[in-house]
């Protein structure tokens, strides 16, 4: 099982700075998603910024979310 999100900053060109409970720092690219379904409400940087750790994962006001191995497999080591 991969590590779980213990914090999470957004970022302002729509990546968010991920830290794991591990401790290692990763970079998430939100960009290829804002195109999508509800993702596309996160084009909105007030939206976006209100990103906060969920249950080992991360969740938006609006619900919006991502599978937290997901996002450990593919943010890049900051």
């Amino acid at each position: 099982m991969n590590p779980r999100v213990k914090k999470v900053t957004p970022n302002l060109d729509f990546t968010i700075t991920l830290t794991f409970e591990n401790g290692e720092q990763k970079i998430f690219d939100v960009k290829p998603y804002l195109d999508k379904g509800i993702f596309q409400e996160l084009k909105d940087p007030k939206k976006f910024n209100s990103v906060k750790p969920c249950l080992g994962s991360i969740q938006w006001q609006g619900g919006q979310d991502f599978c937290p191995d997901t996002l450990y497999v593919e943010s890049v080591i900051r």
